[in-house]
């Protein structure tokens, strides 16, 4: 580790919306740069004119926004032109590149002036933080293209003078650049740039093997937004994409990653995204909010009419992000706390018990329920009551299975003390006498 300040970067083209994989990039870059008191660099890479979008760049803020990684400094390649240039001329006139007249092959014999780097034709051979130690020959490449003009730079020498200009010190960058590594080092060997440290990130793959693309269904970051996903939940998760702690702890608050976040600890395979397992990390997430937190959210997915602080626990047990709570109302799950189910009456049936029987001890459950006063008439109080009769029964599900079918009309629901207490007495008593 150099002794000098740590400077991260991310630095996306604005040509699509990028999805988590690509955000992880910049969150390793953000931990890295926050653990060592370094500083993280945000930069546009838009030299793409034909390709690079303003809604896309808007997305990628908002992205970075939401996840809460603040970047110290902001730049736009394009506003780096005049350096491009600057560098371009220097190495022309130093030897280290040179104009080529070559012909256009879009096949109309016109002639147009390219940049090409000279290449030396050697072994290049850099140290990476995650793969060690890397050579990589350089003759293939012949004299390789760095600008299409002189106003006009390629990838290879915009990113080579921002990052020396910018005072970069370490590229955490995805697998896929190792290849671009050899000439960009060329390139900071002819401009007299430093050569900084690489981290090549393993690719983040799909549940299908492949790497994770939009193509094949990744959502862009601000999706899991729009979901209801807590930023800090995705941020959580997404650094657990082929990173690990050490120990059996997986919820990290923000503070607590950056404490712990080690490029040692970045696996060396590819890491498989897995949207069950960033479900889950959400939940745990959810799980520390305040009761205040849980049903302001929970309650604004609610229509006006369901929005019934009771309902709150039922809906929190079965829910894994906010948005899950608009799917429970369209799909009806809620609906039986608003109005008499539909019942069938062979649902009603427990097992191989009796018609007569059934009936008979929704009676005594009618009889005992009657007893309890509109004041007391809660899930504690339900629940005794109904246990006390189910308990000298043969089986309890004799009693409880109709009295909980009866109430909601569900093969899957919360269980029958809790709905009677939320539809109150009157409610319970006819849906029980309607069963009957």
């Amino acid at each position: 580790m150099s002794e000098n300040k740590v400077v991260t970067r991310f630095a996306p083209s604005p040509t699509g919306f990028p999805h988590l994989g690509n955000f992880r990039t910049a969150i390793f870059a953000y931990l890295f740069a926050k653990k060592h008191n370094g500083s993280f660099v945000f930069r546009i890479e838009d030299t793409d004119k034909e390709r690079s979008k303003k809604e896309f760049e808007e997305n990628i803020i908002e992205g970075l926004d939401w996840l809460g990684l603040s970047y110290d400094k902001f730049y736009r390649q394009s506003e780096n032109a005049g350096r491009h240039k600057f560098y371009l001329e220097k190495m022309i006139k130093e030897g280290n590149a040179y104009i080529s007249k070559e012909e256009a092959k879009d096949g109309s014999g016109a002639m147009k002036e390219l940049v090409r780097f000279k290449n030396p034709n050697i072994n290049v051979t850099f140290k990476d933080e995650i793969k060690g130690e890397v050579t990589m020959n350089t003759e293939d490449l012949g004299d390789f293209i760095i600008a299409k003009n002189l106003n006009e730079p390629l990838f290879h020498l915009a990113v080579v003078v921002d990052d020396f200009e910018e005072g970069i010190t370490h590229v955490i960058r995805g697998e896929d650049h190792v290849s671009n590594t050899s000439r960009q080092i060329l390139i900071q060997r002819a401009i007299g740039a430093t050569t900084p440290i690489y981290a090549h990130l393993p690719l983040v793959l799909g549940p299908d093997k492949l790497k994770l693309s939009k193509r094949r269904g990744a959502l862009a970051v601000t999706e899991y937004k729009k979901l209801g996903f807590l930023p800090e939940a995705v941020l959580n998760g997404a650094t657990f994409i082929g990173w690990n702690p050490g120990t059996e702890k997986e919820i990290f608050s923000r503070e607590e990653l950056i404490a712990s976040f080690d490029l040692e600890r970045v696996q060396k395979s590819p890491a498989i995204f897995n949207q069950e397992k960033l479900e889950w990390f959400n939940k745990e997430h959810m799980k520390l909010l305040s009761s205040g937190e849980i049903n302001k959210n929970v309650l604004e997915q609610l229509p006006e009419n369901m929005r019934n602080p009771k309902l709150v626990p039922i809906i929190f047990e079965r829910i894994s992000k906010w948005s899950d709570v608009k799917s429970m109302v369209a799909k009806g799950e809620l609906d039986f706390f608003f109005k008499s189910p539909v019942i069938d009456k062979a649902k009603l049936i427990y097992k191989k018990t009796s018609s007569e029987k059934i009936n008979q001890n929704l009676k005594l459950a009618i009889k005992a329920l009657e007893s309890i006063s509109e004041n007391d008439f809660n899930t504690e109080i339900i629940k005794i009551t109904l246990m006390s009769i189910a308990d000298n029964l043969e089986s309890r599900g004799e009693l409880l299975h109709p009295v909980r079918f009866a109430l909601s009309g569900l093969d899957k629901s919360p269980d029958p003390f809790i709905i009677a207490s939320i539809i109150g007495k009157n409610e319970t008593l006819s849906r029980l006498q309607k069963a009957i």
